[in-house]
């Protein structure tokens, strides 16, 4: 069972699945003829697994494989930090991890899985590598609107039962578990992962991208900043003096980092918006030593359970906004009672840093955009055009963009609030700018533009307190300050309530760009024709409501009837 609801009403349920009241509900499961099937209709198949979009990735040139030995402990992550800063900025597969060339387990590494590339996040949430920016948002937007449940496999037909280390055998210390930075508390597996956990009270499983340190042969730490919902899980289960049940995916489909990483209802599975972004069922199989429904096609999952009280010393970690988080501190302590992985499993990393080596960074500007949108059109708030989190924001949580046309009073201030509010959007973000639907909210030179030439600060700028945010805040100090922050609101639009009085900023004529763009080549200009979204139009301005000007007159102007003679002398 994934969880209890009353609403279905937005689930979308394929021919031949289930789904009533977010529960799985048996179904055949795939057999020889299906695979058959499947085989035949491969390639209009979203991608499977972690393996078939590494296929993908190298097609298009963003692969890169390593096949000499490499130090675990600060060269991966530095090889990863300096390439992630370069054009292009490939995928790095590293083959043979230094000291383990004779593990058992045979376990591989993936670096800078989608780092600054928008082509490897367009391929991940099933789109051309080539869409635009604001397009590839807009359309993931739209994908979370549908929802598909899960489907369960038998564990026969499940990828990552391959091989599998239970009880007494489990030893961690066979996986080539990186340092990332040489001042990190330990060990962290768990970077790029998936890890699943189940609401005490309503069942619903969770995805969670967390941190995950080695404390031991079988024993990882679980780092969890307040209000995620792992750690309410786990907290609800600790009043309640009972131990809960935990699984992590420690090499992964990118998706799931993707859809990890966000802030979607706390009654809907996580696995039900993977699937609407891939528009089939994700293919999930119950775990062996937890009631726990893990990704089927999963390179390498642990199963394990956390004790009542459990913690242990955790810490420090590099973190997304470019600093070490907090210093060392007590986190849950999992207890590992199954490890299960596909033969040469490869392990998936995710780096934390100032941009562009940040991993998330590149990836946040585009889901974490797509879900404030959505959140924005549940909210039925009108106008929007754009929402854009920038990655060099604090691995893209720092800074949020909204372009809207403006259609009544207050409009821009609406937006605004709520966007800082909103799920997908109130965790740590500082800056929450808004401009007007001429304006590319990717575009930071065209935002600048609009901060500077459209926003009063005395005027067009408010100031949220005590607002949800992390202990990984490096700005709040000393430390016992944190978890709580602060928002600015930025309206860098027009004055709503002198829009007909409002200087017309300069701009070209759509036909003579087009005269222009049609000759570009032969008149030996380089490149390309730079893209301009806002032209000169002799459309009036339409002001959408009376008040102190009515629509056409410009302030201070008055209609010829309402002109006095002049006395004559």
């Amino acid at each position: 069972m994934l969880g209890r609801r009353e609403d279905r009403a937005e689930a979308f349920v394929p021919n031949g699945y289930v789904s009533r009241m977010n529960k799985i509900i048996p179904m055949p499961l795939v057999g020889p003829k299906q695979k058959c099937e499947l085989s035949a209709r491969a390639r209009k198949q979203p991608i499977q697994d972690l393996r078939e979009w590494l296929s993908q990735v190298d097609r298009i040139g963003e692969l890169i494989r390593v096949s000499q030995p490499i130090d675990r402990d600060e060269e991966m992550s530095a090889i990863t930090y300096l390439v992630a800063k370069q054009t292009p900025s490939p995928a790095i597969l590293f083959d043979c991890p230094k000291g383990f060339e004779k593990s058992p387990i045979g376990a591989r590494h993936l670096w800078n899985i989608l780092g600054p590339s928008l082509k490897r996040i367009a391929l991940t949430l099933e789109e051309p590598a080539e869409t635009p920016t604001v397009e590839l948002i807009r359309r993931t937007k739209d994908k979370l609107k549908r929802r598909i449940p899960p489907r369960e496999v038998a564990q026969s037909e499940a990828p990552v039962y391959e091989n599998s280390i239970v009880g007494r055998k489990i030893d961690l210390n066979q996986l080539p578990i990186p340092r990332h930075w040489p001042l990190d508390g330990g060990r962290y597996a768990g970077t790029g992962d998936a890890v699943i956990t189940r609401d005490p009270d309503t069942g619903y499983l969770n995805i969670g991208t967390y941190r995950m340190m080695q404390q031991g042969k079988a024993q990882v730490g679980l780092y969890l900043s307040p209000g995620k919902d792992a750690r309410l899980h786990i907290t609800r289960a600790w009043q309640a003096g009972k131990p809960i049940n935990i699984a992590a995916a420690w090499g992964i489909d990118p998706l799931f980092m993707l859809i990890g990483s966000q802030t979607f209802p706390k009654n809907i599975s996580e696995y039900e918006f993977a699937g609407g972004i891939k528009g089939q069922p994700i293919s999930v199989v119950r775990g062996n030593t937890t009631d726990l429904l893990i990704p089927a096609n999963a390179e390498l999952v642990i199963e394990g359970i956390i004790r009542p009280n459990s913690v242990k010393a955790e810490g420090p970690f590099g973190e997304f906004p470019g600093y070490y988080g907090r210093p060392e501190a007590g986190c849950p302590l999992v207890e590992v009672t199954a490890v299960h992985y596909r033969n040469n499993p490869i392990l998936t990393n995710a780096l934390m840093a100032d941009y562009p080596s940040c991993e998330q960074s590149g990836f946040f500007s585009v889901i974490r955009s797509a879900k404030i949108w959505d959140d924005l059109d549940k909210l039925g708030i009108p106008g929007i055009q754009g929402v854009y989190s920038h990655p060099a924001a604090a691995g893209g949580f720092g800074m949020t963009v909204i372009s809207l046309e403006q259609r009544h009073a207050g409009h821009a201030a609406q937006a605004l609030a709520l966007a800082a509010q909103v799920p997908g959007g109130a965790y740590y973000t500082k800056w929450i700018i808004a401009v007007d639907d001429d304006v590319d909210p990717t575009n930071m030179d065209q935002v600048v533009w609009a901060m500077a030439s459209r926003c009063n600060p005395i005027e067009d700028i408010d100031i949220l307190r005590n607002t949800w945010s992390t202990w990984l805040d490096p700005t709040q100090n000393p430390p016992e300050k944190r978890p709580y922050g602060s928002k600015a609101l930025i309206n860098a639009c027009k004055e709503h309530r002198h829009l007909p009085a409002f200087s017309k900023r300069t701009a070209l004529r759509k036909d003579v760009y087009e005269r222009i763009a049609a000759r570009w080549k032969t008149l030996g200009l380089p490149g390309r024709i730079p893209a301009v979204s806002a032209f000169e139009t002799e459309t009036k301005v339409i002001y959408h409501e009376l008040g102190a000007f009515e629509p056409g007159r410009q302030a201070g102007k008055q209609k010829t009837a309402d002109k006095k003679p002049r006395p004559r002398r």
